[in-house]
């Protein structure tokens, strides 16, 4: 088995759920729908991938993984053909529906890694696809934004059918099959409170208007899926074949690991959708540089390259430092970035230095995570771990957003379009917390660590 159709079919995965973020101006112009239903191009494939990752993980898990890998490459193909093909604006959701359930791919290639590669290639290999599942987002977007402009919706759109297919066929040519002996019978009931949860918890990170307007009702359904999520562990403590291993997950190491990804993956998104956003203000807000689609999708070059130059140092590093160490060390470098972006953005090459340190401490941290979990993780486990992980990592990227979104909103005055320059401010010091919390979670995860090796 070589490495690079793992690295590559998680990076397809992950563009193509990225082409919904370019697009959302483009569609509701196409389509005549609202800036809120176009926003759901991005939304439902986020919700898909969130809901059939722990799934696929479980399938992944068992000896019909080559079958699994190849049947969701097939729906994400599907999908993209929706996408593409001229119809109405019900069945570009439900491709974009189809294209997010691809996001639960990143684990089964890791466990493909884990099983089938050696084991001092398979650490980098993993860190690798870890990386790319993230920063591919810096790929589709400019790419998409460009034959928006040049094509129209649909031709950008026609990118990830062009890809996805690629995908399909090289996982056809060069999957393995899983070894034998495991299971993959999966947990219906576990899965059902789960996904029911999860679509609550997603829902309400993402309608912000629900928290500003009915906030009784918002509290309500946020105390329904926390009472849901202990529902469902209840049934995974039970369950003889549970979706998700919760007794492993309540290992100090990896529910630590768990928490220093939700909080960060608050952060790191948060500082993404606030440089992204600012570098699209138009300059008669008095700030911004009022940058097109394809422009502003250039800003995130730095952001994937630099992430991408992190996962390759990452393995080399790791022979001198600590997985939780590395972890702490990204989010500090995260936070650097928030602090860059708080003082200095006057000018767009402050804007691109922001993003180039955001990339490096996303891809450092990307990279590291999966070495805190699975140093304590059965291989037979790999995908069912970092599924969970990856589920941790969405709602963590959708609350960053939406906490973003409603600092903006509380900063801008009544009869403005445009937020404060203040309040971007404001959401920079918010993210500064949480990577300081992040931080401090993964130095008690490191002097664990220590205590256990040098008793």
């Amino acid at each position: 088995m070589r490495d690079p159709p793992l690295i590559d079919i998680a990076r397809v995965v992950a563009a193509v759920a990225s082409l919904g973020t370019p697009l959302i101006t483009s569609v509701a112009t196409s389509f005549h729908v609202s800036l809120g239903s176009a926003q759901w191009t991005l939304t439902v494939a986020l919700l898909s991938g969130a809901v059939a990752t722990p799934i696929l993980g479980r399938r992944g898990a068992g000896p019909h993984r080559r079958a699994t890998i190849l049947a969701t490459l097939a729906v994400v193909v599907a999908g993209s053909a929706l996408t593409v093909l001229p119809l109405p604006f019900a069945w570009l959701l439900a491709g974009r529906a189809a294209q997010g359930v691809g996001l639960g791919l990143t684990a089964l290639m890791m466990g493909v890694a884990r099983d089938h590669l050696p084991e001092e290639r398979s650490a980098a290999v993993i860190a690798l696809i870890s990386v790319v599942s993230i920063i591919g987002a810096g790929v589709g977007y400019p790419l998409a934004a460009l034959l928006a402009e040049l094509g129209g919706v649909r031709a950008a759109y026609g990118l990830g059918l062009v890809v996805t297919a690629a995908a399909l066929l090289t996982a056809w040519r060069c999957m393995p099959e899983a070894p034998e002996g495991r299971s993959a019978h999966v947990d219906v009931a576990g899965a059902v409170v789960l996904a029911a949860a999860l679509l609550l918890v997603l829902l309400l990170a993402g309608e912000r208007n629900l928290w500003s307007l009915h906030l009784a009702v918002a509290a309500g359904l946020a105390v329904v899926a926390v009472v849901m999520l202990c529902v469902w562990a209840v049934i995974e403590l039970r369950s003889p074949t549970p979706l998700v291993d919760v007794r492993a997950v309540r290992h100090p190491a990896v529910a630590g690991a768990n928490l220093a990804m939700f909080v960060g993956g608050i952060g790191m998104y948060l500082l993404l959708t606030l440089i992204t956003r600012y570098a699209q203000t138009p300059h008669g807000a008095g700030y911004g540089f009022g940058l097109t689609t394809f422009v502003a999708g250039l800003v995130l070059i730095p952001f994937s390259v630099l992430g991408f130059v992190a996962g390759k140092l990452t393995p080399r590093v790791r022979t001198r430092i600590t997985d939780p160490l590395l972890l702490a060390g990204s989010a500090v470098v995260v936070g650097t970035g928030f602090a860059l972006f708080a003082a200095a953005r006057s000018d767009l090459a402050e804007l691109f230095a922001a993003m180039g340190v955001l990339g490096f401490g996303v891809g450092g941290f990307s990279a590291a995570m999966p070495g805190v979990i699975l140093a304590v993780t059965p291989k037979s486990e790999t995908s069912s771990a970092m599924s969970f992980n990856y589920v941790v990592r969405s709602v963590g990227y959708s609350l960053g957003s939406a906490i973003g979104g409603l600092i903006l909103t509380a900063g801008t005055g009544p009869g403005h379009l445009f937020p404060d320059d203040s309040a971007y401010t404001t959401a920079a010091l918010v993210g500064i917390g949480a990577m300081a919390t992040t931080t401090l979670t993964s130095l008690a995860l490191a002097h664990r660590r220590s205590s256990e090796t040098n008793p």
